[in-house]
């Protein structure tokens, strides 16, 4: 029985690269096989391992913790463990990962969202984990409305601009930080009214549907901020059946560069895009690789650090990925990233412009 469960779980991630490599890395992917963000994710991991010389393995969870952890199960207890395991705090799952981590010789790393201060204070420090990457939610968050009320004709005095918003899980710490980075730009614009927040799982078909029913209740909304781009998608989609030009008569914001993200943003659907988290994975890469030589990463900006890799797309920018297309190694020599010889004055390049070079 076990067995089989073991295949099934194996056939629901990608195996990549050569089995004989140097270490070997599992990365449980919290997002499902066909979502655009997470298979870029795993690309431009792919793309680090190869470089890096990495046996990198990569399991789906479909967003659900459960299947997650089952699959942490297997892989700290059972008898093919690899060297790291890289895993994302989604839903707050880490403490449980921890806990099946304990003694079985697998070093773990986090990216994405790492331990919350409350879920650190009571696990303390492990010499099993390593450290972590996460990005600029909060900022992210911030910005992306920012750029909205900018971009926003101004009203007159008295006058309010309208809002809605679309949110993730409300469970997950991505979702938490932009929503916070949202009200905190928010406050600084008494002329704009939040009409409305919901929370659409990251899926288009569940913001469309919730769309809809907003739409009629606020037909004055011009602002629509979304913490993803199926999320606008889905927005975008019930705005134009009610006869709307998005980009024209409402101004939509995303996050994430998926391909049809950019071309929204070139052709003016998408008036904001942010962008950049999906290179995390790899980077995290470079960090264990050099753990595994022997660098001690706490010298080079820290184990646990969060890193501004969101930030405005503008259709210069956007124009540019597109034409980088499915680029196998994205034009990123990784391995010289590596802090190993280098004085302790060096800092990770890890930003989208590094891409951009």
């Amino acid at each position: 029985m076990l067995k089989f469960f073991y295949t099934f779980l194996l056939m629901l991630g990608t195996t990549y690269g050569p089995v004989a490599r140097a270490e070997s890395v599992l990365f449980l992917n919290p997002g499902k096989v066909d979502e655009a963000f997470w298979i870029s994710y795993s690309q431009f991991m792919q793309a680090a391992a190869t470089d890096l010389g990495i046996d990198l393995r990569i399991l789906y969870s479909r967003r659900m913790p459960e299947l997650t952890l089952a699959q942490a199960r297997l892989a700290l207890q059972g008898p093919d463990r690899p060297d790291y395991l890289v895993f994302v705090n989604e839903q707050y799952i880490a403490p449980q990962v921890l806990r099946l981590a304990q003694s079985s010789g697998v070093k773990l790393f986090m990216v994405n969202a790492s331990l919350t201060a409350n879920q650190m204070s009571l696990l303390g420090e492990r010499p099993d984990r390593l450290g972590s990457l996460v990005p600029n939610d909060e900022e992210g968050g911030y910005l992306m409305l920012k750029e909205l009320i900018r971009q926003h004709p101004p009203v007159a005095p008295g006058q309010v601009i309208e809002l809605l918003a679309f949110s993730g899980l409300k469970i997950t710490p991505s979702a938490q930080l932009r929503e916070q980075g949202m009200m905190r730009a928010l406050a600084e614009h008494p002329e704009v009214r939040l009409r409305q927040l919901v929370y659409s799982g990251w899926t288009r078909d569940r913001a469309y549907e919730q769309a809809k029913l907003l739409l009629r209740r606020y037909p004055k909304v011009s602002l629509v901020w979304s913490a993803n781009d199926e999320m606008a998608f889905g927005a975008m989609q019930a705005y134009s059946e009610t006869g709307g030009v998005p980009g024209k008569d409402a101004l939509f914001s995303a996050v994430n560069t998926s391909t049809a993200a950019l071309k929204a943003k070139v052709d003016g659907r998408l008036s904001v895009l942010l962008g950049g988290n999906f290179t995390l994975g790899g980077w995290a890469l470079v960090e264990l690789h050099d753990l595994d030589r022997g660098v001690d990463i706490s010298q080079y900006g820290g184990r646990d650090r969060q890193i501004p890799l969101l930030q405005l797309i503008d259709k210069s920018t956007a124009r540019r990925m597109l034409a980088m297309g499915d680029s196998p190694d994205y034009g990123v020599d990784f391995r010289r990233l590596s802090a190993k010889g280098r004085p302790t004055s060096y800092r990770y390049p890890f930003s989208l412009q590094t891409l951009m070079r």
